[in-house]
This record gives structure tokens, sequence and C-alpha cells, in this order.
């Protein structure tokens, strides 16, 4: 059984750029934080119409859409950062271009409820993941974006990511 994860990241162990994310976070267990914002972030993005997730807070501002896209891409990259580093992968690995990927996803076309269904299935498939963490894989840490960070502070940074774009919605969006 994996040993628990609630322990907050230290700030040596993640960039500074990390630390707004990070901060974020409530303290107890990430892997109930995780599970807490998956329902509260579906409930939110189920209740809004596809004319809603197509709208743009200001102009060349990304929709709604897009920054659920944004909000998956991240996910996924930071749970690739994790997966690699639980399992001691030493070899560093490069950052991304957000706006890039924003722009190259296409989630445009898309339907709202499509997008909200492969958020559900990122969170899900990355909470199987982190579960089955021990202590150590936990604490173990690699070089991504051309900077230390831990396994635990990527959990976070998943965590605080998503809820740092939820309240932008809530507070730009709606």
């Amino acid at each position: 059984m994996a040993e628990s994860s609630a322990d907050r990241p230290e700030a040596g162990e993640y960039l500074p750029y990390y630390g707004k994310y990070i901060s974020l976070v409530p303290s107890g267990d990430i892997l109930a934080t995780l599970v807490q914002q998956l329902g509260e972030t579906l409930a939110l993005l189920r209740s809004l119409s596809e004319s809603q997730a197509d709208s743009r807070y200001a102009p060349g501002k990304w929709s709604i859409k897009e920054v659920v896209g944004h909000i998956i891409d991240t996910e996924r990259i930071l749970a690739y950062r994790a997966l690699r580093f639980a399992r001691n992968d030493q070899t560093p690995l490069p950052g991304f271009e957000p706006d890039g990927y924003v722009r190259h996803a296409e989630v445009g076309g898309c339907k709202l409820d499509d997008l909200v269904n492969e958020f559900e299935l990122v969170r899900r498939a990355n909470l199987c993941f982190f579960r089955r963490l021990d202590g150590a894989a936990w604490r173990r840490r690699g070089i991504a974006s051309d900077g230390e960070i831990s396994v635990r502070a990527l959990a976070y940074t998943i965590a605080g990511h998503e809820k740092h774009h939820m309240q932008i919605v809530r507070e730009k969006y709606l």
C-alpha cells in the first residue's frame, strides 16, 4: 500500500515559478485534494452551455474550451514527469510552451462535454498512478524545464495549476 502523500513539498523541491501554483493548494492529503477538485470542476464545467464554453473574457484570451484543453495538456505533461521521476529516470525533461499547445490543440471544434469527459479520465488515471506511490517515490526528484522538481511537488502543481485556471474561469468568464 502506498504511503501517505500529505506532506507539502519544501521550497527547495521545485523552481520558484511553481510556487504560485503550490501555494494555492490547501494543507492535507494531496490525493484527497485532487479528488475533491475533480468533483468541483466537473460540476462547474458540466453546468456551462456550449456558447459559454466558446466565450472569451477579452480579445486574444483563451476560450473556456481552450482553458480546459490547457488544463488537460498540462496535467498530462506534469504527470508524465512524475512517472519518469517516480521510476527514478534521471533523464532531464524539456519545458513546454502552453500557447503553442493551445494553438495546435484545436479544441474549438470539440464539444465541451467531450473535453470535460477527457479531463475526468486524465485525472482519474493520474489518481490511480499517484495512489500506488510509496514514500520514496513521492520524494524522488528529476530535472524538468531546467530545474529540479520532486514527484510530490508535481502532484501539488497539478492541483494548484487547475485551481488557478478554474478561479480565472469563475472570476472572468462567468
